[in-house]
């Protein structure tokens, strides 16, 4: 049996079928493949970041991911070669926080200094391959790895730590109520010290559009902000969908 659906086998509950646990122990392993790209991203953040090839042009391109259609400044696309109109897989951009705007002359510093990772918002934009959010996968999922009594997180969030032997050993899941359904969750890697945070310390992904995943990272220390992040970036994705 493989070892991620061994790890699914005890980690779920004996009431639970074998079909859940197979699709249980799939979902675990696509999901731990996100928290190996958390642990190296940081660095990759910072060493990369003044290398994206930024522009200050605002010529807008039309990009078709999927069954969406979006229009999208040159200014907030990191990389070059995903600067044109016409089919693609994904899109990465960026935004100043809490403005939400792209690169400019005058934004210059903002988009450099690595030793400021509060500064920006990442977003990656993708066709959609799942069927819940992160936070519609906190019940059917998450629950089931959390390991000791919740505490209290910032700003009116719970933090559930994750267990060990869930590839997620090291990330804090925190939740919290946004008047929604599923609520909030997102994931972090709080850093020992504030002062080794980086730009993707904290990983979030919501559906937009038609069909589309947002995977949405930013610094550990704009955390307390949870909800104005949240309906910024929502805010930010809706201006940029053609209907």
């Amino acid at each position: 049996m493989p070892a991620s659906l061994s790890a699914a086998s005890a980690l779920a509950p004996p009431f639970l079928g074998r079909g859940f646990v197979l699709r249980l122990g799939g979902l675990l392993a696509g999901l731990a493949l996100g928290t190996a790209a958390i642990l190296t991203a940081g660095p990759w953040w910072g060493e990369t970041l003044a290398l994206a090839g930024h522009t200050a042009s605002t010529d807008t391109y039309d990009l078709f991911i999927g069954q969406d259609h979006l229009r999208l400044p040159a200014n907030v696309m990191r990389f070059a070669e995903q600067r044109a109109t016409g089919t693609a897989e994904r899109v990465d951009l960026y935004a100043t926080w809490p403005e939400m705007l792209g690169y400019s002359d005058d934004r210059r510093d903002r988009f450099n200094d690595v030793r400021r990772p509060d500064q920006l918002i990442f977003l990656q934009i993708s066709q959609s391959t799942m069927s819940r959010d992160m936070s519609g996968r906190v019940a059917p999922i998450y629950r089931f790895l959390f390991e000791g009594p919740a505490t209290k997180g910032p700003a009116g969030l719970t933090a559930h730590r994750l267990r060990e032997n869930s590839g997620y050993g090291h990330e804090t899941l925190f939740t919290g109520e946004d008047g929604r359904a599923d609520g909030y969750a997102v994931r972090c890697i709080i850093p020992a010290d504030p002062s080794l945070s980086t730009a993707a310390d904290c990983q979030r992904d919501v559906h937009a559009g038609k069909d589309l995943v947002v995977v949405y990272r930013f610094s550990s220390q704009l955390l307390p902000q949870w909800r104005a992040i949240d309906d910024h970036v929502a805010r930010f994705v809706d201006q940029t969908l053609i209907p």
